[in-house]
């Protein structure tokens, strides 16, 4: 298809944030554009659904020539997210350009983690559930893959949720703080009452953890900040560290982080 400039953040931008998008900048009388531009309908025609195809005119749409720095046509341009992820100019022959998808364009099981990356951290759990499973049937060791899925089980299966995580070699560090995020809910939601340490803000963090068990986030958040104002390194500092692991597995788009977390962070101050 062509792409105006009224849809190309629909057509191209947020497209790509669940479809990788190949733009094709062009021109009627550019002869390798001609000769390329084939090339790609075959392609996206017979890798149907892997990405999409997008023509843009640079003579009709300059500005964006100019907004993706275009000097030279054909430009063709990968867009993942959001953003420009890889690119090439000229008219590459087909097994070249082939090779390019094939090196710079994720796998339906990449695709999957990333669409599923992008809806847990828009706090759509629900959502980004089935896509981390379909995931792990072809790469069951996939790290990112094995913590994510943890972060959503962690409010029904606590205990399997946090032997997943210790199971699983992790390098990257906000990876890691997703980790330890299941680690300390999946530990709050086994606490017993009685259990709890004494200090002032005993009852107050009881209460939370109950909340927190009945998945009512906006209470627990509310009785974690009590505890802060009334004893703000209660436990050995476990309820910032639990506030922040709720947070942190809610997503930062999450409606309980949007209308919390101001109140969380003034309170440990």
């Amino acid at each position: 298809m062509s792409a105006e400039i009224q849809s190309f953040e629909e057509d191209v931008l947020e497209k790509s944030r669940t479809t990788p998008v190949v733009v094709d900048f062009w021109a009627p009388w550019c002869g390798p554009c001609r000769v390329l531009g084939p090339v790609l309908e075959k392609l996206a025609q017979e890798q149907n659904g892997r990405w999409e195809l997008v023509k843009v005119n640079t003579d009709e749409h300059p500005e964006l020539s100019v907004r993706y720095g275009v000097r030279g046509i054909p430009a063709v341009k990968l867009f993942i997210d959001g953003r420009v992820a890889d690119e090439f100019t000229g008219a590459l022959p087909e097994h070249a350009v082939r090779s390019w998808l094939d090196t710079v364009i994720p796998s339906e099981s990449g695709q999957s983690l990333v669409e599923a990356s992008t809806r847990f951290s828009r706090g759509d759990q629900a959502a980004a559930r089935p896509l981390l499973e379909r995931v792990l049937v072809s790469d069951p060791e996939n790290a990112i893959a094995r913590v994510l899925l943890a972060a959503t089980n962690v409010w029904d299966e606590p205990k399997s949720s946090a032997a997943s995580v210790d199971g699983t070699e992790i390098t990257d560090p906000t990876l890691l703080q997703v980790a330890d995020s299941v680690r300390d809910v999946a530990t709050a939601l086994q606490w017993d009452a009685d259990d709890l340490p004494e200090g002032r803000g005993r009852e107050k963090f009881a209460e939370a953890v109950a909340a927190l068990r009945d998945r009512d986030f906006d209470t627990a958040i509310e009785r974690i900040i009590d505890v802060l104002l009334t004893d703000r390194l209660y436990g050995d500092d476990r309820a910032r560290r639990l506030g922040v692991a709720i947070f942190t597995l809610l997503g930062e788009e999450h409606e309980v982080s949007t209308r919390h977390r101001r109140n969380f962070d003034m309170a440990l101050y």
